[in-house]
C-alpha cells in the first residue's frame, strides 16, 4: 500500500487509476511499434516482389508501368452503339464482312423471325449452369454438415471422415477440376457443372457445419428430454434456426458459381466465358464490353433477389429494425 500510495498520480487520477493508465500507455507504445516493423516488413517485402517481377519480365516491369492502362484507353468501339448493337445482334454499319462487326450471323433463331441474342442465349447457359451446380452443391452440402458438427455427432468418426472429405472437394479450384473433367468428358457444360458442384460441397459444408454448432442447443435438450429421435431433433430444433443463413451462404454461392461458370466457360466448359474469351482474344471492343455489361447486369440482378428471397425469409421487421439502428 505504501508503495502504491507513493506512485505519481498522472492527470489527477488516484494511484491505482494511474498505474492501469501507464500499463495501457505501454502496451499502446508496443503495439504503435509493432504496427511500424510491420509496415515495414511488407513495403520491403512489396519492393523486392517488384524488382522480382522487374527481373522475370526482362527489366521492363517498372519501365512499362505507365502504360499499365493503355490497353483499355485503346480498346474502345468505333461508336457507343456498337455495344448495343452486338448486345442484340443487331446489323452494324460498320460491317466490313469480317467477324467483328458480323453480329447477325450469332442469332440462336426460335422460329420465323424470332431469334434470341446469341450473348443472352450464352448467358442463360452460364447461369443455368451456376444454378444447377448450387442446387445439387446446396442440398449435398445440407445433408453433410450435420454430420460434421461437434453438438450434433460428437468428435467421433463419422465428424472426422465428412470434415475431411470436404476438404478434399474444396481444395482444388473449380478451373483445376474442369481441366480434368474436360479431357475425361470432352468440351461442354457437363464437365462445369461436375466442377462447380464439387468446390460447392465442400465450400458451403464447412459454413453450414460451422453455423449449426453455433446454434442454440436449448431447443435440441428440450426434444431430447421428450425422447426424440436424432433426425427429429435436426428437423425441429436445429433447422429452424440455421435455415435463414443457409439461404443467405446459398445465394452468395449462386454469385460465385456465375463468375466460376464464366471463367470456366473459358476453358472448355461453354456458356459466355467461351465467347468473352474469342472476344477479347480477337479485338472485338463491342462484343467485350457486352458482355461485360450482361454480366455485371446479372450479378445485380441476383444480388437483388437475394436481398429480397432474405426479407421473407427472416421477415420485414427485422430489416426494418436494422434500419432503424443504423
Amino acid at each position: 500500500m505504501a508503495e502504491l500510495s507513493a506512485t505519481p498520480s498522472i492527470g489527477g487520477l488516484g494511484p491505482q487509476s494511474a498505474t492501469v493508465m501507464r500499463h495501457y500507455q505501454q502496451q499502446l507504445m508496443v503495439r504503435r511499434v509493432y504496427t511500424i516493423i510491420a509496415i515495414v516488413v511488407f513495403l520491403a517485402v512489396l519492393t523486392a516482389s517488384m524488382n522480382f517481377a522487374n527481373e522475370a519480365n526482362s527489366g521492363k516491369f517498372i519501365e512499362r508501368l505507365p502504360y499499365l492502362f493503355d490497353f483499355i484507353k485503346n480498346f474502345v468501339p468505333e461508336s457507343p452503339l456498337e455495344i448495343v448493337r452486338a448486345m442484340f445482334d443487331m446489323p452494324s454499319p460498320y460491317a466490313d464482312g469480317s467477324l467483328k462487326y458480323d453480329y447477325v450471323s450469332d442469332r440462336v433463331y426460335i422460329g420465323d423471325g424470332y431469334y434470341i441474342p446469341n450473348f443472352i442465349y450464352q448467358l442463360v447457359i452460364t447461369v443455368n449452369i451456376a444454378i444447377i451446380s448450387t442446387i445439387i452443391g446446396t442440398t449435398i452440402a445440407f445433408v453433410l454438415c450435420f454430420f460434421a458438427s461437434t453438438n450434433l455427432i460428437g468428435a467421433g468418426l463419422v465428424r472426422w471422415v465428412v470434415r475431411r472429405f470436404m476438404e478434399v472437394l474444396r481444395a482444388f479450384p473449380e478451373i483445376v477440376v474442369a481441366g480434368l473433367l474436360t479431357a475425361i468428358l470432352s468440351i461442354g457444360p457437363i464437365a462445369a457443372i461436375i466442377a462447380i458442384t464439387v468446390h460447392t460441397i465442400g465450400a458451403l459444408g464447412k459454413l453450414f457445419f460451422e453455423v449449426v454448432e453455433n446454434a442454440d442447443m436449448g431447443p435440441d435438450e428440450g426434444l431430447r428430454a421428450a425422447g426424440a429421435s436424432w433426425l427429429e431433433r435436426v428437423r425441429y430444433a436445429i433447422v429452424p434456426q440455421v435455415l435463414p443463413n443457409f439461404v443467405s451462404y446459398a445465394l452468395l454461392r449462386t454469385e460465385i458459381n456465375i463468375r466460376a461458370s464464366t471463367i470456366i466457360g473459358a476453358v472448355g466448359g461453354g456458356g459466355i466465358g467461351e465467347v468473352f474469351r474469342l472476344a477479347i482474344g480477337r479485338d472485338h471492343a463491342a462484343k467485350t464490353y457486352a458482355i461485360v455489361i450482361l454480366l455485371f447486369v446479372t450479378i445485380v440482378a441476383v444480388d437483388q433477389f437475394s436481398a429480397w428471397l432474405r426479407r421473407r425469409l427472416i421477415g420485414k421487421p427485422s430489416f426494418e429494425f436494422g434500419r432503424g439502428a443504423a
